[in-house]
């Protein structure tokens, strides 16, 4: 058996927990490619060394998780215009001893979010932030590309959500930070609320907020897949608010990193998801 002509692979630490090599070889087996997608358990003080080093064996790129985002970003020859948005890279592409930067976390998670409730939903009423850091910056800016008109992002520390907004200063769209547990001024009104934090996720503590200040008509998305059913999610679908998971995100963030290294235009389908959701019940934390 020959060689793979091409690898890609997945940057992370720790990157056990990951399921894109599930992902992307469900989608190099299903168009008969000649290539192969590895997960990579790289230390941040390694991370500049392996990434100069991949191109030589093969890698015409990788996806790149927590925590090397800002990394990513910091060594690479050129910056698509949402990474320097972000101010965050998790894609890189090799091509002629240049790195390409991209973020495709800001178009993975509108795509999601279009095809959970619709084109229209960040217009449509206010839309709640829950979390401040990276993940949180391409939401918002997702949240602004889609016309948004009214964001308010909450955190914790209140410093961080101001910073996040001077980084996305919108002149089309009110960014505001209320307070953490001012729940009645947070949802008065709203139409969408997002969790951004790693509350939720398998190993950390459950996010449980009072969603009786949410109107009823409000969606709920998680951005956390593992487990798809976060607690916020699961209060949110008791009161009978439509949720989203963060399958889709990921799904679609991953689209057009594959179509930057094997130029193939994948598609997110009903097969993929049922592929990655019994992936995910085999996952331990």
């Amino acid at each position: 058996m020959s060689a793979p002509v091409s690898f890609a692979g997945v940057v992370g630490w720790p990157i056990s927990q990951s399921v894109s090599p599930t992902m992307h070889n469900f989608w190099i087996a299903q168009y008969g490619l000649d290539a192969e997608y590895i997960p990579l358990a790289v230390k941040p003080e390694d991370f500049a060394e392996v990434m100069a080093r991949l191109p030589e064996k093969g890698f015409a790129g990788v996806n790149v998780t927590i925590p090397h985002k800002e990394a990513a970003f910091k060594l690479s020859t050129t910056l698509d215009t949402n990474a320097r948005a972000a101010g965050a890279v998790n894609l890189l592409v090799f091509d002629q001893g240049k790195i390409h930067g991209r973020n495709t976390d800001i178009p993975g998670f509108s795509a999601a979010l279009t095809e959970s409730f619709g084109p229209g939903i960040a217009r449509a009423a206010p839309a709640v932030v829950l979390g401040a850091g990276g993940a949180a910056r391409a939401v918002v800016l997702a949240l602004i590309h889609q016309g948004a008109f009214d964001i308010r992002i909450l955190n914790r520390t209140e410093t961080r959500a101001r910073n996040l907004i001077d980084l996305v200063q919108d002149k089309g769209t009110k960014l505001s930070a209320p307070d953490w547990g001012d729940w009645n001024a947070a949802f008065e009104g709203a139409g969408l609320l997002v969790n951004t934090t790693s509350l939720g996720m398998i190993g950390k503590d459950a996010l449980h907020i009072p969603l009786e200040h949410l109107p009823r008509g409000a969606a709920v998305a998680d951005i956390v897949y593992n487990p798809l059913e976060t607690a916020l999610l699961a209060d949110a679908r008791a009161r009978g608010h439509r949720t989203m998971d963060g399958l889709g995100m990921l799904m679609h963030q991953a689209v057009p990193a594959f179509a930057a290294w094997f130029g193939v235009t994948p598609q997110v389908t009903p097969d993929l998801r049922a592929v990655l959701e019994e992936k995910l019940r085999g996952v331990k934390p």
